[in-house]
């Protein structure tokens, strides 16, 4: 292979590969085993792990510990699905199609837009995806604002996408814990081609939405919503408020939390920006002989056409997640999915009041608020009290100083349906013995 390329040798194939990031030193690795010994010695190594079930976990920020059902593991697990859920020859992949078209459809209905794409690699993606839509859809790109309130990553992704374009990213601040829209309409011209705001936001609390999709629109900017799918349930759907794209985390609908992904990205909008959607859409026809079937309607991605045409030359679709939402989703139902939404209400409300019943904590922000909530530690000793409770068995919240420094002395707490009264009650306790 050296010579077909004209190297000499492998050191010069690697001569890109700054000095001090190379490694010099043999690599230590143990003499050959048989399949047999090598099985003990994986084992053994497993053993070392410790399984997240041992704590009862008030986790969120993105990432949410809620029932996924042994149906979804059964059918998404069939080698029909498990190894072949990417269709890159659509026309024999009929079954795989069916469920993407399945999924795409209980998605337009649970958003209330018109078309969703077959997925996208995870919620941070799809959001700054979503940025890139507005470009064309409004032929601006001087500006884009994001409510501070958006979650993090999602914002720094979006950075990492514009870095090298010429476009400016305002923040709108949010120290009450939701987006002014009079502070939004500030930071609005005749450059800014998307406002991105988050409903709940990434603190839990739920924004103003019709009177920032209303500022938008008046600035000629799109109204992009980043949603928890789990609250639709209850709240309005993105199209009953003006939202012109909609994504998510597709994560709570059938996926474990898995220490970070594979994760899903959801993407929805109205069907006047169809064909500026990136990934693949599947869609339902007939065959010769009229029979029903389904074909990939729309392939924007740089496989499939030009590169310079293509929507978006990095997106990817997380097929076999896409297929465990569907499957998840036809399993609960649309009354399913308003009793899992309610019960994380109640049961986040009755956990906010357990803990703010204690001196030494408070809520951060006074507005109404979903399944998530920001806890202020009126001692500022964030690191000890999720120390002490993660100790004690309990994954009591997220700290926010990293991404906040403004909120230093607050956690953020997550509580879902598979939470019960008793998990709850201990969680206040042990954060009253905090030191």
């Amino acid at each position: 292979m050296l010579q077909a390329i004209g190297l000499e040798s492998v050191e010069e194939l690697f001569a890109q590969v700054p000095e001090d990031l190379k490694l010099r030193k043999p690599l230590d690795l143990p003499p050959a085993m048989s399949e047999l010994e090598l099985e003990d010695h994986m084992n053994r190594l497993a053993q070392a792990n410790e399984a997240m079930d041992r704590w009862v976990c008030f986790l969120g920020a993105g990432s949410y510990d809620h029932f996924v059902p042994a149906v979804v593991d059964y059918i998404a697990s069939r080698g029909e699905f498990y190894t072949s859920y990417t269709p890159y020859q659509p026309e024999v992949s009929q079954g795989n199609l069916q469920a993407f078209f399945e999924y795409q459809t209980m998605i337009t209905q649970l958003t209330g837009m018109d078309v969703s794409n077959a997925s996208l690699y995870d919620g941070g993606s799809a959001t700054a995806e979503a940025v890139l839509m507005s470009f064309s859809g409004t032929g601006r790109s001087g500006a884009v604002v994001l409510s501070q309130a958006v979650h993090p990553e999602y914002r720094n992704i979006i950075r990492t996408y514009l870095e090298n374009l010429d476009t400016q990213i305002r923040t709108v601040p949010c120290p009450q814990g939701t987006t002014a829209p009079e502070e939004l309409a500030r930071l609005l011209d005749d450059q800014c081609s998307c406002v991105v705001v988050q409903h709940p936001n990434f603190w839990g609390q739920l924004e103003p939405v019709e009177q920032l999709a209303q500022v938008a629109h008046e600035h000629g900017a799109l109204f992009i919503v980043v949603v928890d799918l789990v609250s639709l349930g209850l709240l309005k759907r993105p199209s009953q408020y003006g939202a012109d794209i909609v994504v998510a985390e597709g994560q709570c609908l059938g996926s474990p939390m898995s220490f970070g992904g594979p994760y899903l990205g959801v993407m929805a909008c109205r069907e006047e920006f169809l064909r500026r959607l990136p990934g693949r859409i599947a869609g339902q026809t007939v065959d010769r002989r009229g029979r029903r079937c389904w074909v990939l309607t729309l392939q924007t991605r740089e496989q499939h056409i030009r590169r310079q045409k293509a929507t978006s030359n990095i997106c990817t679709n997380q097929g076999l997640l896409a297929i465990r939402a569907a499957v998840h989703l036809a399993l609960l139902g649309p009354q399913g999915l308003r009793e899992q939404a309610q019960l994380c209400l109640w049961k986040a409300h009755f956990a906010a009041q357990q803990i703010t019943a204690l001196e030494r904590f408070e809520l951060a922000f006074p507005g109404p608020f979903f399944k998530e909530f920001l806890v202020r530690d009126r001692q500022g000793r964030v690191a000890d009290v999720l120390h002490w409770a993660w100790k004690q068995g309990i994954a009591a919240g997220v700290p926010l100083g990293r991404w906040f420094p403004q909120l230093q002395d607050c956690f953020l707490v997550a509580v879902t349906e598979k939470r019960t009264a008793e998990q709850i009650r201990r969680l206040a306790q042990v954060l009253a013995q905090a030191p």
